[in-house]
């Protein structure tokens, strides 16, 4: 199992003739893209390597100035941003009203699956960037500690710093991939990839089995085979999410252009803050519990977070949390760490007695965070409890079960 990780890194002490070249090269590179962006909107979408090569590798040599490697990087730059829009206008069908009714007067609503001819312009490349590939553009010079790093003004050779990342610079087990120059705030800064092979998992190996409920009362609810019970708060967080919203509330009531250009970073702010928070928590999680752990999470694929219900103040919070990203740092760093996530079925989670398996809705108490059971007289908080019946599935799945899951039916047996 292949297991890649993005390396962040700053550059130090860059001269002016080096910045320079640094800028020149990024704006080149730009421009190139949305050059090749044009193409292919105008192209009927062709998103072959080889046939954009062979229409544009020239043009892009001759008209910015490119070199071999870089021209060839600045199609693939804009191959992957196409495909990711198409995967993303996929995900998002164009859903509208038929104007017909079903059989309880409920209107019936039909939708369309976009593809990438919904796009009415191409996608503009708008910010510099700089993808370089591993041997060709760039290269890391151990001995010294420094980055190579080619432009259009020859190769520059730079000292950089990476906090928390050096780990991942040993060439003996990672291998590097591509490398994108960034300037922020006049500060210049690479990612860089990394590969490591790592030994595919076996589940039965696995010593522990945490049940992970993921919330906004509680950012997680984690429940072991020990029968020992982690909350983490939510509260904090969400009073600084409700900060963020007041404010964008008001800049967007001023309409101003400088309003416009704070709510950008506000909204970037608290993107990175988000993030931080989500690899702060899932590195807690996983110091704790130690290697051969399995994790289960609730499979959250196309569940609807409802919030008809739910005061319009709170909405917001309900519907745009990162579960998703929260999943990915798991992921990714229990791989590393001789673990792994399992996803199994969030259906009957929160409505389940742990006890004596009773499945019965109303049991749950949602203004008091309290789920009582109507048959065993079992109580528990609601979130607590619901990672209790994650964990147990998760316990299924280590014991052979390939796709464990509650079933009402049988519960009312």
């Amino acid at each position: 199992m292949d297991q890649s990780v993005v390396i962040k890194a700053q550059l130090l002490n860059i001269d002016d003739e080096t910045a320079q070249a640094f800028s020149n090269t990024m704006c080149k590179y730009r421009d190139a893209c949305n050059y090749i962006s044009q193409y292919i909107f105008d192209h009927n979408f062709v998103l072959k390597q080889s046939k954009l090569n062979q229409a544009l590798y020239h043009d892009l040599r001759d008209k910015f100035n490119l070199k071999s490697q870089m021209a060839q990087s600045a199609i693939k730059t804009v191959i992957a941003r196409y495909k990711t829009v198409r995967t993303q206008l996929f995900q998002h069908p164009f859903r509208y009203d038929t104007g017909k009714k079903d059989s309880r007067g409920r209107a019936i609503w039909a939708q369309i699956y976009r593809n990438l001819t919904w796009l009415w312009q191409p996608i503009r490349f708008k910010r510099p960037q700089l993808d370089l590939q591993r041997s060709r553009d760039w290269s890391y010079k151990a001995a010294n500690h420094q980055l190579s790093l080619n432009t259009l003004q020859g190769r520059k050779v730079v000292n950089f710093v990476c906090k928390g990342f050096d780990k991942y610079l040993d060439q003996t087990k990672w291998k590097f991939g591509s490398l994108k120059l960034l300037k922020l705030r006049n500060k210049w800064y690479v990612h860089l990839s990394a590969t490591a092979s790592l030994p595919e998992y076996q589940v039965s190996q696995a010593e522990h089995v945490v049940g992970i409920d993921r919330g906004l009362r509680f950012l997680t609810a984690c429940y072991d085979e020990k029968g020992k019970t982690l909350l983490y708060s939510g509260q904090q967080i969400l009073r600084k999410r409700r900060k963020y919203k007041r404010l964008r509330a008001q800049l967007q009531a001023k309409g101003t252009k400088s309003a416009k250009r704070r709510l950008k970073k506000i909204g970037q702010r608290e993107n990175r803050w988000m993030s931080d928070v989500n690899h702060r928590l899932t590195k807690t999680l996983i110091d704790h519990y130690g290697s051969n752990t399995i994790y289960a999470l609730e499979d959250l694929t196309d569940v609807r977070f409802a919030t008809e219900k739910s005061p319009k103040d709170q909405r917001y919070e309900i519907v745009s949390w990162a579960f998703y990203q929260f999943e990915q740092f798991l992921t990714y760093k229990a791989n590393l760490n001789s673990s792994a996530v399992v996803k199994v079925p969030a259906k009957y989670t929160s409505q389940r007695c742990p006890k004596c398996g009773r499945i019965h809705k109303d049991n749950r108490d949602h203004e008091l965070h309290l789920y009582t059971c109507d048959k065993c007289g079992y109580k528990s908080n609601d979130d607590r409890l619901a990672a209790m019946n994650i964990q147990f599935l998760g316990t299924l799945y280590r014991s052979g079960e390939e796709a464990p899951q509650f079933n009402k039916q049988a519960s009312v047996e």
